[in-house]
C-alpha cells in the first residue's frame, strides 16, 4: 500500500471525489460523468462504487471544460486532449533521449 506521502506526490493516485473534483475543476458533476462516457477519463471506483479521480485527471477535466466552453464539441474537445497529451509525452522523451549519458 502506498504511503501518505508517496499519495500526495503522486498526480496519479485517486485522492478525489466527484463532488471534491467538481468544485475543484468548475464542471458539474454530470460534466465528469459524460467525460467518463466518452473514456477521456476512467476514474477508479472506491469499494463502495464511488468515482475517485487523480489530480492528472482533473487536469483533463479543466482543459476539457475550457474547451467546451469555447464552443468545441465534447468528442472533438476529448480527441484534443488526447492529441495534446501524446505531444506532450513525445516532446518529454524527445528531451530525455537528446541528454547526454
Amino acid at each position: 500500500m502506498a504511503q501518505p506521502d508517496d499519495m500526495f506526490d503522486d498526480e496519479d493516485y485517486p485522492a478525489y471525489t466527484m463532488g471534491r473534483a467538481a468544485e475543484m475543476t468548475g464542471a458539474s458533476q454530470d460534466f465528469l460523468r459524460r467525460l467518463d462516457e466518452a473514456k477521456l477519463i476512467t476514474p477508479v471506483r472506491s469499494a463502495g462504487g464511488h468515482r475517485r479521480y487523480s489530480r492528472y485527471q482533473l487536469r483533463l477535466a479543466v482543459r476539457a471544460r475550457e474547451l467546451v466552453d469555447q464552443g468545441t464539441p465534447l468528442e472533438a474537445a476529448c480527441r484534443i486532449i488526447i492529441l495534446e497529451d501524446q505531444l506532450e509525452e513525445a516532446l518529454r522523451r524527445n528531451q530525455q533521449d537528446q541528454r547526454p549519458s
